[in-house]
């Protein structure tokens, strides 16, 4: 995997295939972290600073430090080895940007939902919008400071997820966990479309 400091902004000729990856959670949850940190390139924000205006409207339990928010998108690129590259598009959290989601989504062939223990109620809708999209998705549970620790099976239960559903613990401010939460992901989507193409071919015969 090429890392941060030795990465040109150029990908190397070896490249076969790139893939658009969404990371998406509810608001607060590190997903502007998350592709900051593994990003190869200088990431694209589209933070504003957050106003009175926000106030009753966003949520700020327990982000008391949070002074800007994502309005656009955040955009970042991995190469994870010589022939696959990841650009990263992470996705407003409120509610009324959730109309971006479709556009962004377009072309995406997997999804990493970021989220976060103390509020763990605030991913349910977003797990909802990806299942009513139909995209296949892994939960990375970012480990703030002050969060219990909870096993995988624990919260797999309590997010009402599918058995198959990939669930990695993460840091979003370090790099390595961050990048093996996406490394699951992709593995996960190469098994899902690998036995989608076996359906497809026993059908037909």
């Amino acid at each position: 995997m090429v890392s941060v400091g030795s990465a040109d902004r150029y990908l190397p000729d070896t490249i076969q295939q790139a893939v658009k990856i969404l990371v998406v959670g509810a608001f607060g949850v590190g997903k502007t972290t998350l592709v900051g940190s593994v990003s190869e390139i200088e990431p694209l924000r589209t933070e504003e600073v957050m106003t009175e205006a926000s106030i009753g409207v966003d949520d700020l339990a327990g982000m008391s430090t949070k002074t800007t928010t994502t309005v656009a998108m955040d955009f970042g690129r991995i190469t994870l080895n010589s022939r696959l590259v990841l650009y990263l598009f992470g996705t407003p959290g409120q509610r009324r940007f959730w109309d971006l989601w479709d556009g962004l989504a377009e072309g995406a062939l997997g999804v990493l939902v970021i989220v976060d223990t103390r509020r763990l109620e605030d991913s349910f809708d977003v797990l909802e919008q990806l299942e009513l999209r139909g995209l296949p998705f892994a939960v990375a549970i970012n480990q703030f400071p002050d969060s219990e620790v909870h096993g995988t099976a624990e919260l797999r239960g309590a997010l009402d997820l599918l058995p198959d559903t990939p669930v990695v613990l993460c840091d979003a401010r370090e790099r390595m966990p961050s990048v093996d939460a996406l490394i699951s992901l992709v593995e996960y989507v190469s098994h899902v479309a690998h036995f989608g193409a076996e359906s497809t071919e026993e059908a037909a015969s």
